[in-house]
This record gives structure tokens, C-alpha cells and sequence, in this order.
């Protein structure tokens, strides 16, 4: 660290997943002094992206799909005011202050989203990433997607490895701590620590937030999402270095907030596991059931890509955080259904339906007394678990719209399911170019967030964006902070 004392950059980077690295590369390629700063070991850099499928809300490598802008903005927020709404619809020059600075996500933005998808695709792709419509772990998907060969691994495998050639600088085991905005002097300081706790003044012409979101940091989760944050955990390791530093860094200098900072992307654990993303993604085809062994939310209101994330989130609210998905032999019905569970951990299995209670810790009478009013409620019909069949529950509360099929035949099966936290929706307000709005709706100059940091998302996420998102407002972010000019 002390061989930086003194040295300037054009653009410092903080974090090194799909987002950071999209920025740290193009930003080189555009001629850039590029530091990228990573809290992280080397041998665990990458963020989120190093452990997930990376999927990409597309029809094809140039093409997103058909719903992508639609559901983006339909999942804008909530009881938005119409006069901001009615602003957003004219030229962006005409915007009063307060609709710049507003958490909704831009028309602007989303469309620059969806128009640089394919473009940013391509560009990842002279990297030697390889893209595929590879198979998921979901059974029934609403929408197309395609993925890098090997993950999101192999593309900040590519990237590091393409910046490191180039030149661009990489300090691991270093967070950021302070930001302080430009006095004047055209620089930018950036107070860091590194592995042996001493700090440093480090100063750039742009710096780019890239550190994620703050799942990592139980007291930022217990601020915004409450008591229920004790609950739920990060999916996989990488979100445990997400501790929202580069969020409140950017709010301490001005930065308007934007996303659902009461809100975070689900996904249903096996808590026994200690497997990135031990999904259990079968409750479509059976029943959720409480600590009380008491059903608590529509198990299929449709295709389970669409609506496991806000289930997830429902899991998390139920006594200690905790349901069971119950089903039987007719599981195998369902084609390729294992394919839906990543955890590596067995279910439980009884012979009744009793004894199953027992192997959860719910009470016997209570989960026979619930099993049996289910399966009282299911219609006859035909039973399609490769498509919406809208066999329906008639009679109980909540209903379950689909898959409806009594559940009898023994043995009987289990699996405790948690809510995990892949990111959280909370961040700072960007625009087009990434740059990062203040409460005035005016850019700060020099200040970018890309990725989790800057908030996009609100009620239920739209699948497959995320990490989409981070490469294509990376690269914009990377390519725009360069043309800056140099120190």
C-alpha cells in the first residue's frame, strides 16, 4: 500500500465483480489509470458474480426479452405520484429537480438497460466469454435466458485476467472508508484501509462504486428491513463482503437514495446447508407450511422463475424465520424435478404424515389437521406440471392456484426452506451514464455506482437482470469516467 502514497489515478474502482471489473476494463481500454480496490482475499474477489449461473434476461445474445422493459418499470414502486410520472414522459432536460433525483428507476435508464444488452453481450464476448442457453434450475420458466459457459466465475476470471494484462492495478484486502468530493482541484479522495488495519489517502479523477449492496452487514439489514433481518443470510459467500461502506460513502456526500431499501432479491435456502445458492425451488408441487404447520401464502400463483423471490420473502416473516415444503411420491410426476434442488443436504422422510411432523418440530395433530384440509380442497383435473394448469384449491385459505394435487401417497418428504438475501434493492441514484445524482438531480461530478450500489429494483425483482445490469452499466460507467481526462 505504501508504494501508492502519492500516486494519482484517472479512476479508482471499489469491488471487482461483473460491474466493477466491466468498469475497471473499459475504462483501461479508454485509455485510463485504473485502481481497483477489493475488500476480499484474492482467491475470493468477484463479489456475488463469482457464485452464481450469471443468467441474462435474453431471447438470444442480441435480443432481451420480450417482457424485459415492461416488468422493470411496472416494478418501479409503489402509489408513484402521477406528476412525477407525467414529468418522466417529456425530454429529460425538462425534469424539475425532484423527478431527477427520484428512487424510481428512469425511463431513460431501463431503456439504455435493455438497448445495451445485446451490444455489452458482444463486448464480453472478445473477452473469450462464451454465452449459451444452458439448462436452469427451474422446471417452468416464464422467461428465456441465456448464461456464460462456467458462470459468473468464468467472466471475472476473464476480466481480471484481461485488466491485469492491460495494467490495471488490483488491491486486495483493502476497503474503502470515506469518500471526499472534488474541492476544486479536479481530484477525488478515497480514504482506504488495508489488510493490517493502517489507512491511506488514495485521490483519482472518477471514482466508481462497485462494492454492492449491504447484505453483509446485519446492522444495515436490521435498519431497513427490521427484525425479520435476524432470519435471513447472504445466498452465497461472496455477499458477506457487502457491507454498504460504498453506499453510505456516496449518501455522506450528497448522493440521492434510491431502490427499495426496505426490500431485497429472495431465494429459498436449505438453512442445513453450507452450499452457494442450496436452493429448494419444488414447493410449486407441494405445500409451504410454519413452524405451527400452518400453510401461510400461495404456493403457485404461476411459474415459479416469477414468484419465488417474493415467496422467499414471506418465508422470512413466519415463526423463526422457518417453513417446510411437504410433498409425496407424486413428486415424480414432475419431470427433471431434482434439478429444482441445489442443496446437498437429504429431505426428511416418514411414513405418515404425523411422523414427518415430528422429524420438522412441528406439531403432529397440526400438520395431519392441515394436509388433510388441503387435500380435501383439490379439484379433479388434469394435472400439467410443465405449464400453468390452473388446477386450483376451492374452499381454503390462501388458496393455491396451481398444481393442486392431494397430497397421500407415503413415504412423505420434507425440506426446511429459509429466505436468502442475494442482494438488496437499497442504492444511490444514477442516470444514464452512471453517474451519480444528488438530492438535487444534479450528477456529482467524478462520483459512479454500477450494480448493487446503485438502486434499481423495487417490489419484485425481474429475473435474470442483475447481474446484466452490472456488465452494461460497468462498461458505460468505465468508458464515460475515462473520457473525464487525466490528473
Amino acid at each position: 500500500m505504501s508504494s501508492l502514497t502519492g500516486q494519482y489515478f484517472d479512476v479508482i474502482v471499489i469491488g471487482s465483480g461483473i460491474s466493477g471489473l466491466s468498469s475497471a476494463v473499459s475504462a483501461n481500454s479508454a485509455g485510463a489509470r485504473v485502481l481497483v480496490l477489493e475488500r476480499a482475499q484474492e482467491a475470493e474477489f468477484g463479489g456475488n458474480t463469482r457464485w452464481t449461473e450469471s443468467y441474462f434476461r435474453m431471447k438470444n445474445e442480441n435480443e432481451v426479452s420480450d417482457d424485459f422493459e415492461e416488468l422493470l418499470v411496472s416494478n418501479a414502486g409503489h402509489h408513484i405520484d402521477p406528476n412525477v410520472v407525467r414529468h418522466m414522459s417529456a425530454s429529460y432536460e425538462t425534469w424539475p429537480s425532484y423527478v431527477k433525483s427520484h428512487g424510481m428507476p428512469d425511463p431513460e435508464l431501463v431503456s439504455t438497460l435493455s438497448s445495451q444488452a445485446g451490444p455489452t453481450v458482444n463486448w464480453l464476448k472478445s473477452f473469450g466469454i462464451c454465452f449459451d442457453a444452458l439448462p436452469t434450475y427451474f422446471v417452468t420458466a416464464a422467461a428465456p435466458r441465456i448464461m456464460p459457459v462456467g458462470g459468473g466465475l468464468a467472466m471475472i476470471e476473464a476480466l481480471r485476467d484481461h485488466a491485469v494484462k492491460q495494467g490495471v492495478i488490483f488491491m486486495y484486502e483493502t476497503t474503502a472508508l470515506q469518500f471526499t468530493r472534488d474541492d476544486g482541484s479536479g481530484r477525488l479522495g478515497v480514504l482506504v484501509s488495508d489488510c493490517t488495519g493502517k489507512t491511506l489517502n488514495l485521490h483519482a479523477k472518477a471514482v466508481i462504486i462497485a462494492s454492492g449492496g449491504f447484505e453483509g452487514n446485519p446492522e444495515m439489514m436490521t435498519q431497513y428491513l427490521g427484525s425479520t433481518a435476524k432470519f435471513v443470510r447472504p445466498v452465497a459467500r461472496g455477499g458477506y463482503y457487502n457491507k454498504g461502506e460504498g453506499i453510505r460513502m456516496a449518501l455522506a456526500a450528497g448522493a440521492a437514495p434510491a431502490g427499495d431499501f426496505n426490500s431485497y432479491h429472495a431465494e429459498p435456502l436449505d438453512p442445513r446447508s453450507p452450499q452457494p445458492e442450496a436452493l429448494v425451488m419444488n414447493f410449486s408441487y407441494g405445500i409451504l407450511v410454519n413452524r405451527h404447520g400452518k400453510r401461510f401464502c400461495d404456493e403457485a400463483p404461476g411459474p415459479v422463475d416469477v414468484h419465488y423471490d417474493h415467496i422467499s420473502r414471506d418465508i422470512s416473516g413466519q415463526p423463526d424465520g422457518i417453513a417446510y415444503v411437504i410433498y409425496d411420491q407424486k413428486i415424480d410426476d414432475v419431470p427433471n424435478w431434482k434439478r429444482s434442488i441445489r442443496t446437498d443436504q437429504p429431505p426428511m422422510k416418514a411414513d405418515s404424515i404425523e411422523q414427518l411432523a415430528r422429524e420438522c418440530g412441528i406439531p403432529p395433530a397440526a400438520l395431519a389437521r392441515t394436509v388433510t384440509e388441503f387435500n380435501k380442497a383439490c379439484p379433479v383435473g388434469a394435472f400439467n406440471p410443465l405449464k400453468v394448469d390452473n388446477l386450483a384449491t376451492e374452499g381454503i385459505e390462501p388458496q393455491k392456484s396451481n398444481w393442486s394435487r392431494p397430497i397421500e401417497n407415503g413415504p412423505f418428504f420434507a425440506y426446511p426452506i429459509m429466505s436468502g438475501v442475494c442482494f438488496t434493492y437499497g442504492g444511490v441514484k444514477t442516470n444514464c451514464n452512471a453517474q451519480v445524482m444528488d438530492s438535487d438531480g444534479k450528477p456529482i461530478p467524478g462520483l459512479y455506482a454500477v450494480g448493487e450500489a446503485a438502486g434499481l429494483y423495487y417490489q419484485v425483482y425481474t429475473g435474470a437482470t442483475s447481474v446484466l445490469r452490472g456488465a452494461v452499466f460497468g462498461k458505460i460507467a468505465g468508458a464515460h469516467a475515462a473520457g473525464l481526462g487525466s490528473l
